[in-house]
């Protein structure tokens, strides 16, 4: 029988993929925890075939939580499972130990064959990642996103990581804040982010 651990702060989510691992693998069972310190209790209590790990919880330190599964129980078997940018988060958890990175978002399909491919002792990750992967190795990229910005861009995002405003950064740059801000528009869409949370946790993947 297969035991399984989710971990992720939204009862709808742990609802869905509760009734996707039962469906699959009947008989199982099914343990749940909200946030990393629960989480921590079930690992003591209990030995899992896989845990489905959330990146974005609150009062969790997802990467710390993750390092600390991969030194304490080598053996465990992670799957990310977050609506965070796999390309920001997935090298980065998977290095700290995890098995596999998948969105939310992706199809069922999607998400049952990276269980499987995890169950039977393998790393998952999904095509698109892989592809862009690969392209990046066949164009010559470093894989370093931030090389493929302009001086002004790489100066923006400085500034942008220090927590200025695009008003400071205006001021700072000498420049209009509609510069500043289509720069930054412009910036987040070459380097895949949304928002500056995610242009930190990418910055720091890449060591910037």
């Amino acid at each position: 029988m297969k035991k399984f651990l989710l971990v992720d702060d939204h009862v709808v989510v742990r609802s869905g993929i509760k009734i996707l691992l039962a469906d699959l693998y009947n008989p199982s069972e099914i343990h749940e925890a909200m946030n990393g310190e629960t989480a921590v209790e079930k690992l003591k209590e209990n030995q899992y075939d896989l845990i489905l790990l959330d990146i974005q919880m609150p009062n969790t330190d997802t990467l710390g939580l993750m390092e600390y599964m991969h030194i304490t129980y080598p053996s465990a078997k992670v799957l990310m499972f977050s609506m965070s940018a796999e390309n920001i988060y997935a090298k980065r958890f998977m290095k700290a130990g995890a098995y596999g990175f998948i969105s939310k978002e992706a199809p069922l399909e999607e998400i049952t064959k990276a269980i499987t491919v995890i169950l039977s002792g393998k790393k998952y990750i999904s095509e698109s990642l892989a592809q862009k992967l690969a392209e990046d190795s066949f164009s010559g990229k470093s894989g370093n996103p931030f090389n493929e910005l302009s001086p002004r861009e790489f100066e923006i995002v400085s500034l942008l990581l220090e927590g200025k405003t695009v008003t400071e950064i205006s001021q700072t740059l000498n420049i209009q804040t509609s510069t500043v801000g289509t720069h930054k528009a412009r910036l987040f869409e070459k380097l895949g982010v949304d928002n500056i949370l995610q242009l930190k946790e990418m910055a720091t993947t890449y060591n910037l």
